[in-house]
């Protein structure tokens, strides 16, 4: 068996031939395991192998729009496609309303030790080496990135060519918006300073 890289483990969404349905290809973690090096064999259950094909175990959440993962014993940074939340951490902006509460319903949808399945669009990682993803709850199915939107903690972050659910998450966050629901009724949308 050949190894493969962390980001080959998950799976791809990407649109074919212009439909918007999403094709799942999900890889075993075992092969994960073997190591990055193009070295051939077998290896026993790995670091946060949940045992099933595409999953990983959070590690921790870093903010409302990135967790911490075990993938196959390796720690991986993961940004959530297609959303974005209020910024807690970034070095060059300050805390912005509605933020804390954001990284705070992360932190209770995937508590440390979650199970979780990834799936990829098109591209792997961003500019900043972090594993783009969406991101399912394994003990319920609850597409977090989804919930994120539905709630009011996030507004739609379209960014070509990961847009397999663009208009999901657009049509969730509309919806955030006539409720004001979240950062809508709070703050009055994103991009606000904290108070």
């Amino acid at each position: 068996m050949t190894s493969i890289s962390a980001p080959s483990a998950i799976g791809s969404t990407a649109p074919r031939r212009g439909r918007r349905s999403a094709v799942t290809i999900l890889v075993a973690l075992a092969a994960l395991a073997v190591g990055g090096c193009g070295s051939t064999g077998t290896a026993g259950p790995a670091t946060g192998d949940t045992g099933a094909p595409g999953t990983a175990v959070v590690s921790r959440v870093v903010d409302g729009d990135t967790i911490v993962i075990d993938l196959g014993g390796q720690q991986e940074k993961v940004r959530l496609i297609g959303i974005d939340t209020p910024e807690t951490k970034s070095p060059t902006k300050p805390v912005q309303c509605y933020g804390k509460e954001a990284s705070a319903h992360m932190a209770e949808l995937l508590p440390s030790g979650t199970p979780v399945r990834l799936e990829r669009d098109v591209e792997e990682r961003d500019k900043y080496g972090r594993l783009l993803a969406y991101v399912y709850r394994v003990s319920d199915g609850l597409f977090v990135n989804l919930d994120l939107a539905q709630g009011g903690y996030a507004d739609a972050l379209r960014i070509a060519p990961n847009v397999a659910h663009a208009e999901e998450f657009q049509a969730a966050v509309d919806g955030a918006h006539r409720q004001d629901s979240g950062l809508w009724g709070t703050c009055g949308g994103p991009g606000h300073p904290a108070s």
